[in-house]
């Protein structure tokens, strides 16, 4: 195995993360607005909406295995991963603005077009995904390094989160001259253009390092194999799946909480005294052309996004120093369960009380921000992890598996959404919904989450890489590398 490990450049680190922000311009739009997209704009019945999310990601999420065998057998000059960032770069762009159009279809049109739509855009997300993640543990070998990368990758993903969950509902009206369907597709269009170019910037800065040696051979049932031996991966998967459920559900459902919970009185009035609406006006006499919705529903909501999101980026720069001194596990566990905390809190905030509202989501921004990077460093960690114990290694099939757990988190969770407004009784016709819709709204973004969140945390009991053995394995992998 050829480790050339050497310190990574920063141009190459922002490289590399410039394919997670691509990535996640995409990504977060699914998992915020895509129930939302399907019912309110495109007009699809909430429960065909839940089908559509569920089994469309289910179809994308048992691909991962495959590609990752795929990956992981690839020879070309470029490496194993890099040529799939190149060549699925177009196909994800044109997929993405498909998947956000609205062609006129009859009823039934509308939901064939959806489920196509999706279910392509989800397996050349996987070839696409699955490959830029699997480079993380390829391009070094230096878990420092790699704790380094993971802090630049998951900044370019707060940045395309910012972009998406503070700033797209606007862009979307703006665009749209108020039209949601015509807002949608173009802001979709200007996200493919932007995507298709970071990725082809990866492709171009980054470098595989790890290269395994001519006489390393394994077979699939090998490499399946030495998963399901391999116990930390197994808390990763079931990990990976209860976060991103839990992502989705409260991320989804919280366009729904501001537009039928809070009280749009206490909104304006919030925004009033924070100054929102003072510094919308001077924006708009100091730059000629700028327009921003006067919707205070829409301002509250991605004044509520961008603050959490704020947060998270800088609980970012509190990853790598804590996991550093403490290990990632450790770190994880304790930031997740503080801030879990933080989301079931929503449970108990009356539909006038604004300003705890955004205080539980700046906290609950900061300490789920510390575990971003960890959660895809630590997968690194479980590859080399079974290098370690098997002298083999499949870094993309690793890999796959998590990006499995996301798919299939991301559907369950999507499904979730639309699934609870459709048991809830949600009509996106009615100004004012029932009192047991509001009810299902406020559980989605509080107690059920709450309990996916801490019942993640609960696996991390079986994920035996502490500080004491990730020291362990690197010393040992870089002793048998040289």
């Amino acid at each position: 195995m050829n480790n050339n490990i050497q310190k990574i450049s920063v141009i190459e680190k922002i490289g590399y993360s410039l394919g997670d922000l691509a990535a996640n311009l995409i990504f977060q739009t699914l998992m915020t607005f895509l129930a939302f997209f399907y019912t309110d704009v495109y007009k699809i019945p909430p429960a065909s909406a839940s089908a559509i999310i569920f089994s469309g990601g289910m179809i994308g999420a048992f691909f991962n295995p495959i590609m990752g065998a795929i990956a992981d057998r690839t020879q070309t000059r470029w490496g194993k991963f890099r040529p799939w960032i190149l060549w699925t770069s177009i196909p994800f762009g044109v997929m993405a603005l498909l998947a956000f159009s609205t062609p006129q279809f009859s009823p039934g049109g509308k939901i064939a077009y959806a489920m196509i739509t999706y279910v392509l855009l989800v397996l050349v997300y996987s070839a696409n995904n699955l490959p830029y993640s699997a480079l993380s543990g390829v391009i070094t070998g230096d878990m420092g390094e790699r704790n380094s990368i993971s802090s630049f990758r998951f900044v370019a993903v707060m940045i395309a989160q910012f972009t998406v969950q503070g700033l797209l509902l606007p862009l979307v009206l703006i665009f749209g001259d108020g039209d949601k369907a015509a807002g949608f597709e173009n802001v979709m269009g200007v996200f493919a253009v932007v995507g298709v170019i970071f990725l082809l910037i990866t492709f171009f800065t980054t470098k595989e390092r790890i290269v395994p040696t001519q006489d390393q051979k394994s077979t699939l049932k090998e490499d399946l194999g030495d998963l399901f031996k391999n116990k930390p991966w197994i808390a990763m998967l079931l990990l990976t799946i209860l976060i991103f459920v839990t992502l989705a559900l409260k991320g989804g459902m919280y366009i729904y909480y501001f537009d039928n919970y809070l009280d749009e009185n206490a909104l304006s009035l919030f925004l009033n005294r924070l100054g929102f609406v003072d510094l919308i006006e001077y924006l708009k006499i100091s730059f000629t052309g700028f327009d921003w919705p006067e919707d205070p529903v829409t301002s509250a909501f991605s004044l509520f996004n961008a603050g959490g999101i704020i947060f998270m980026i800088v609980g970012i720069g509190f990853s790598k120093p804590l996991a550093d001194k403490f290990g990632k596990r450790d770190v994880f566990v304790v930031a997740l369960i503080i801030s879990t905390l933080c989301v079931l809190a929503f449970w108990f905030f009356p539909v006038n009380m604004i300003g705890v509202v955004f205080i539980a989501q700046i906290l609950h921004g900061f300490f789920y921000g510390i575990t971003i990077p960890l959660l895809w460093a630590m997968i690194a960690d479980v590859a080399d992890y079974s290098e370690w114990k098997n002298n083999r290694r499949a870094t993309a099939i690793i890999f796959s598996a998590m990006i499995f757990g996301l798919k299939a988190g991301l559907s369950i969770g999507g499904a979730l959404v639309a699934g609870v407004l459709a048991t809830y009784g949600y009509n996106e016709q009615l100004t004012i919904q029932s009192p047991e819709t509001v009810n299902g709204i406020k559980l989605s973004v509080s107690v059920y989450p709450s309990l996916t969140f801490l019942a993640g945390a609960a696996c991390l009991l079986f994920y035996e890489i502490n500080k004491k053995m990730e020291v362990q394995i690197e010393q040992a992998l870089k002793a048998r590398r040289q």
